[in-house]
């Protein structure tokens, strides 16, 4: 078996392991919606809809959260690019 040196341990440590690596997350909420689009959340709220975003509304009342696929953030932001 060939021996380890210190390089050969800090590459392994620093590398996640495959079974850990970060997966995109594919809805989103309305504040990470907002953030995306460099507005606000309540201009997230009134306007999503209207401009075509459509929403997953998960819970009942209040506590209800509303999310949105990223990729059709996305997609949406992109249509908006000037030529």
């Amino acid at each position: 078996m060939k021996p380890r040196n210190a390089a050969d341990e800090v590459s392994l440590r620093s590398s996640p392991p495959a079974d850990r690596r970060r997966v995109e997350p594919v809805l989103i909420d309305t504040s990470e919606v907002a953030r995306l689009l460099s507005m606000s959340t309540s201009w997230v709220y009134r306007e999503a809809s209207k401009l075509g975003l459509k929403g997953y509304k998960l819970g009942r009342g209040r506590n209800a959260k509303v999310l949105y696929k990223k990729t059709d953030v996305l997609k949406w932001l992109e249509q908006q690019r000037i030529h």
